[in-house]
């Protein structure tokens, strides 16, 4: 099977951005291009081991104070965890290496209340190497993200913007305290726990 570039799936992406605005049509249709990107590590011209040494590593970013297309390594240490957190983008994961817990939560209350969110949890979805998930904004996109394994589990994130800067939300399980934050360049995005 012929290799599947980065720069391939970068011109393919954006051209499909182009052409399908919105964001749950991109990603019935985009997701498929992420499969075929991370069905190979080779593909990313490194192999997982120097991927996985990359850890939080863009490898691409499009305008990054204004929408436009963000890719990159994504590191989960043995045991990491984070907190329940949102995007305020679309976005699709794709597992290169290893397997990820994910949990989405489904938000039950109608976002009257400033600082406050009602969650129930809505499934638990293990990703394996090759399998893509997709965020949603508004819809699908709060989670929990866990690797229970004694191994790193190498991924790549796409994003319709580039996280840093960008405010989004953690949620409080216990107390439904909605907490805004924006990750800074040097930050971990996604909060996780050692």
């Amino acid at each position: 099977m012929a290799r599947y570039l980065l720069e391939e799936f970068v011109a393919d992406a954006k051209s499909l951005m182009a052409s399908t605005p919105d964001p749950k049509a991109f990603l019935n249709k985009g997701y498929s291009l992420l499969e075929r990107l991370v069905s190979d590590p080779a593909n990313l011209g490194a192999t997982v081991e120097e991927l996985a040494e990359r850890r939080n590593h863009p490898l691409y970013v499009e305008n990054p104070q204004d929408d436009g297309l963000a890719v990159q390594v994504v590191v989960w240490k043995p045991g990491a965890k984070t907190d329940p957190h949102d995007h305020h983008t679309w976005g699709m994961i794709g597992v290169l290496s290893n397997a990820i817990d994910e949990t989405r939560f489904r938000r039950l209350d109608n976002h009257a209340q400033e600082g406050f969110a009602k969650l129930e949890e809505d499934r638990l979805v293990t990703s394996k190497p090759g399998e893509v998930s997709v965020l949603v904004p508004e819809e699908d996109e709060i989670h929990i993200v866990h690797n229970p394994s004694d191994r790193p589990t190498v991924e790549i994130h796409v994003y319709g913007h580039d996280l840093v800067g960008l405010e989004r939300c953690r949620y409080n399980l216990e107390t439904g305290e909605v907490i805004k934050f924006a990750t800074k360049p040097e930050g971990s995005p996604w909060g996780w726990r050692r």
